[in-house]
């Protein structure tokens, strides 16, 4: 019989449905996954996979994260860990909502029916989950506490309202923070994102810039450098001053910050944001009050992506106003614009158009001087092109011949002496925008009363719950819905018993994420968020497992949320995910998976077809985690015919458990070893398709042993087969523990324990050596790992292919590198 067609045979006999079937209701039963025993003494671990959103079945996307985070908490529990691998569902959210008012219903009706479905979906997939800790966002014994945790923070200052200029979703009927605007357009929907002027909630997350920027001392090495790199950049420290400029006929002067103060010389005009309080400020009363006013209704109809555009026109409108530069009492001619952004500084700039391009496309839009401060080969007034060249400074007073450090430094002192600015920090980083104009989230604990202002909901109060609405009365009208929901608005104070109404607003359900990991040590606690002792027994997150499109959002709102605990004395870490590992997409034919495309993979249909632990290894194997995985080139139907070989061996074996395996066959033994030593390796930095790879291999060697080599009964060959289900548990579950049981043991394999390697068994006998004449390969030696290179040298001369191709030539060198080269070069 051919290999192909035992291959078949194994494979019909591998009945992928009867082992499921057998195996869940055993697990069921035992729970190995369970974390909670208080008699547990092992060390503790804590894996996480980002939770999912429910929005229908799991996906293939889920199929590839879940089998990811699995190994590694498989891993460390058979590395004799108790692991905390919990799981809960994301529920709040738009997608909820808008199916409700399609289906005339509550969010909540169908934001259950969907875990329910991807509960089942999970259990079936056989992931370590311990199902004694799971939560749903949207439960309200869960959201009290984020309630509770605004509450905190209002406390504190770091919870506040204000009017401002914000990004409005026109199709979603709501407010996007920063973060969620991705090339001028909604994250979600993809509609063109405005502005729109209204009184929302923030979170204070600049006071902690500093520390989110440098505690990410603590992450590098342990998460991917990409992460890191984004946050950096999206936090965007810079340092430079804030300078002071007076504005005729304005008793308070604006103050600038610049990154260059060392150029104010050669600053010829001003630029306020169009959109500022200050410009409607400034043109009020002037002659340009009318024009400004219809240029304002402009800016407000473009995208802030756009308005940033390098290469898009200048427009703005003279405000008929000077400031005064501070450095030499030019007057500088006042313009808004909308390349300056109102919420970036002070939402003014002054402008230095000879080394600033954008600077320089509007002064060449009208007419403004072009003044050069910093010395340089060319002309922007001629070239069109603005230099930054760090040379001597010209035409720059006390600063003329100082490079751009020392020019920076003497200009921060002049200012500083004058009163008239400082050296200061800035940020790119904006306060965390969290109010919400929709139903589905976490409604905002605040009573606004006419004579007491904004009213915390007392804590024995909580959680403030959401009313019954559905359908129609959730559709989106620019307004919460909960500000409809008159019997659920119109509450007295708490204050002052005088009537007044509750915020109508919902929170970003980021917030839900942010803190999400550590109330999965205690689920249903109902008098904290939870419990200190458990934290400190089991915090921060060991290994975090997840997207990267979650690196600037969700991972940078829940290392702010745990620094503001640390400083409340809640937890004693300042960091809540110690590793960090993104795996990249699952795409078909190179495009994201889409019903419109045409290329949508149903996972249910994968493993109907395949079995859950074929899609599982195909997915492992396919690639590096951190790689997108294109299901074209994925063969869970070859993932199968492996794990049907796997799964024949175990039934092969014919030697008792227990058997005394040292006196087994040395060769198998050093290949399993081999393997093991390398898959052991491989998982621990993340290179689960390696692990794998390696387990084919042992198969194979086993399958070979038993055929053809020392046979079933060698005590080697179980010792194989025993490390092989081992190996497998934790890809293919379903397949090792049945390999597990035909082996004759008791379930679980998953707590079997992570064979040890016998170092004596990895120590190579014998390496082959190639010798080389003149470069080319004329044989191969097997030598001992310690050969010395005189030996080789002889070794290789003796050699009666050496001596026959060298025919008598002299030798003018002999190249040696042992024990696994020898070069011989002939005259």
């Amino acid at each position: 019989m051919s290999q192909i067609q035992q291959d078949e045979r194994d494979a019909d006999r591998y009945d992928t449905d009867a082992i499921q079937e057998r195996w869940l209701p055993v697990w069921d039963e035992i729970a190995p996954f369970r974390s909670g025993r208080p008699d547990d003494t092992r060390p503790r671990k804590y894996v996480l996979d980002m939770f999912p959103y429910p929005s229908g079945d799991l996906h293939m996307g889920h199929a590839e994260a879940y089998a990811l985070g699995d190994v590694i908490a498989r891993y460390w529990v058979q590395q004799g860990f108790n692991v905390m691998h919990p799981i809960g569902w994301d529920a709040f959210g738009l997608p909820a909502e808008n199916a409700a008012i399609k289906r005339g219903e509550n969010p909540r009706t169908w934001t259950y029916e969907n875990i329910a479905q991807q509960r089942a979906s999970m259990r079936r997939y056989a992931c370590s989950f311990d199902w004694d800790r799971v939560l749903n966002t949207c439960d309200p014994e869960y959201y009290k506490w984020n309630q509770w945790m605004f509450l905190r923070m209002f406390e504190r200052g770091l919870a506040y309202r204000k009017a401002s200029n914000v990004n409005w979703c026109p199709s979603c009927q709501t407010v996007l923070a920063n973060e969620q605007v991705v090339d001028g357009r909604c994250e979600r929907c993809e509609t063109v994102v405005t502005k729109k002027k209204l009184t929302q909630w923030y979170f204070r997350i600049t006071d902690y810039a500093d520390r989110l920027l440098d505690d990410m001392q603590q992450l590098e090495g342990q998460w991917p450098e990409k992460v890191l790199q984004m946050q950096r950049n999206w936090i965007g420290r810079s340092r430079g001053a804030e300078v002071s400029f007076d504005i005729q006929g304005r008793d308070e002067p604006v103050t600038v910050y610049t990154t260059r103060p060392d150029t104010l010389y050669g600053a010829t005009f001003f630029v306020v944001a169009a959109d500022s309080d200050l410009a409607a400020e400034l043109a009020a009363g002037t002659r340009a009050e009318g024009d400004f006013l219809a240029y304002l209704e402009q800016v407000k109809r473009i995208s802030e992506v756009d308005r940033l555009a390098t290469d898009r026109e200048k427009t703005g409108v003279f405000l008929q106003r000077y400031a005064v530069n501070p450095v030499n009492g030019e007057l500088l001619p006042i313009w808004a614009s909308d390349y300056v952004l109102a919420d970036y500084g002070t939402g003014a700039i002054m402008a230095v158009p000879a080394h600033d391009q954008r600077d320089l496309d509007f002064a060449k839009a009208f007419g403004l001087p072009v003044r050069v401060v910093v010395a340089s080969e060319t002309d922007p007034a001629i070239t069109g092109e603005a230099t930054a060249d760090d040379g001597p400074h010209v035409n720059s007073g006390p600063l003329d011949g100082l490079d751009k450090a020392d020019a920076i430094e003497r200009m921060i002192g002049v200012l500083e002496a004058d009163g008239r600015g400082r050296a200061a920090v800035n940020f790119r980083l904006r306060d965390w925008l969290i109010s919400r104009q929709r139903y589905w989230g976490t409604p905002i604990p605040i009573i606004h009363c006419d004579a007491c202002g904004e009213v915390p909901v007392p804590d024995d109060q909580l959680p403030v719950e959401l009313p019954e609405l559905s359908g129609v009365d959730l559709q989106p009208r620019g307004a919460s819905p909960l500000g409809a929901a008159e019997e659920w608005a119109a509450v007295p104070c708490p204050n002052c018993g005088a009537p007044a109404r509750r915020d109508a607003d919902t929170m970003d359900t980021f917030v839900d994420s942010s803190w999400y990991y550590l109330r999965y040590l205690d689920p249903h606690l109902d008098t904290a968020p939870f419990d200190p002792q458990q934290a400190r027994d089991w915090m921060a997150v060991d290994q975090y497992v997840g997207g990267v499109t979650h690196a600037i959002l969700h991972l940078l709102y829940s290392r702010f949320f745990t620094k503001v605990m640390h400083d409340m004395g809640m937890v004693e870490f300042t960091e809540p995910f110690t590793r960090l590992l993104n795996q990249g997409m699952v795409v078909m034919d190179g495009s994201a998976m889409s019903k419109s495309r045409g290329n949508l993979v149903r996972l249910s249909d994968e493993l109907a077809d395949h079995g859950v632990d074929s899609v599982r290894v195909a997915m492992v194997f396919a690639g590096p985690p951190e790689d997108d995985v294109d299901w074209k080139d994925v063969s869970p139907a070859g993932a199968r015919k492996f794990l049907a070989r796997a799964w024949r061996v175990s039934g092969d074996v014919t030697s008792e458990p227990g058997v005394d395996v040292t006196t087994g066959d040395v060769a198998l033994r050093r290949v399993t070893a081999r393997a093991l030593s390398d898959a052991t390796q491989a998982v621990e930095t993340y290179r689960f398709n390696v692990a794998v790879a390696r387990t084919m291999e042992l198969v194979n060697a086993t399958r070979k042993a038993i055929d053809s080599g020392c046979g079933p009964a060698d005590p080697a060959v179980r010792e194989a087969a025993e490390v092989v289900a081992v190996m497998l548990s934790l890809v293919a579950p379903y397949t090792a523990e049945d390999m597990w049981a035909r082996l004759g043991h008791e379930p679980s394999v998953a707590l079997a324990g992570w064979p040890a390697v016998d170092p004596a068994l990895l120590v190579q006998e014998s390496v082959t050596c190639v010798v080389q004449i003149a470069g080319k390969v004329r044989d191969r030696l097997e030598v001992s790992p310690d050969v010395t290179e005189d030996e080789l040298r002889e070794l290789a001369l003796a050699s009666d292919v050496v001596q026959s191709v060298l025919d008598g030539r002299a030798i003018r060198t002999v190249v040696i590198r042992p024990p696994k080269l020898v070069n011989i070069v002939p005259e």
